[in-house]
């Protein structure tokens, strides 16, 4: 295919992946939220919800009137991130009290943060991977979480924390992928992407550094 006629689609409005993109060299051709019903299914584990999020992110964004307007071939990046403790997703509170709560769950313990990237080709084929980080917060104090709430990080979080923000403070430990928890893995996307067909390394080239 070529190159000038391949484009890139980010099925989210989350300003992190869009970064995360960047720093992978990558600029999406157009930024295109798919809302969906993010409600788990009965008895759906954590990783099956993720999962299946991101392909349902992909499916619909793919179908909506602004994607099936570029011509050319594109491709449809979607993601979803999940944080679990056990077998219990921990979403994105609504409220302080709701945050709060999820915290105290989350303090001095490990709990599983999972990001599922989903693909669609120009072709049409979809192919999603799971990454799963474990993660582990320290004691929290009252203090740290009432000051932690105060600065609003929590907002539309899953398991009320970014870890790019100060929440970063609160871990003692992490075994896998920080981009992932950030909310896009960037070695599997990277590859996905590479091994889909899209030119990654051919926009390297054309692109400035980064200094």
């Amino acid at each position: 295919m070529s190159d000038e006629r391949v484009k890139l689609v980010l099925a989210s409005a989350s300003p992190r992946r869009l970064a995360l993109l960047g720093q992978a060299g990558l600029e999406p051709d157009l930024l295109n939220p798919a809302d969906i019903d993010e409600t788990p299914l009965k008895r759906e584990t954590p990783r099956s919800l993720v999962a299946r999020l991101a392909k349902e992110k992909a499916q619909k964004a793919v179908t909506m009137p602004q994607v099936e307007a570029l011509a050319g071939d594109v491709f449809v990046l979607a993601a979803d991130t999940v944080v679990a403790l056990g077998r219990r997703v921990l979403g994105k509170p609504e409220t302080a009290e709701e945050a709060s709560e999820m915290l105290q769950l989350l303090s001095g313990r490990a709990h599983k943060v999972f990001t599922a990237i989903s693909l669609i080709s120009p072709r049409g084929s979809q192919k999603t991977r799971i990454v799963d980080t474990k993660v582990r917060f320290k004691r929290l104090s009252r203090e740290d979480i009432d000051s932690y709430l105060v600065c609003d990080e929590w907002r539309g979080k899953a398991g009320a924390y970014a870890i790019q923000g100060r929440a970063g403070a609160f871990v003692r430990y992490m075994s896998g992928s920080y981009s992932a928890v950030v909310g896009l893995p960037l070695y599997e996307t990277v590859s996905m992407l590479d091994g889909a067909g899209y030119p990654v390394y051919h926009t390297w080239m054309n692109a400035k550094s980064i200094d």
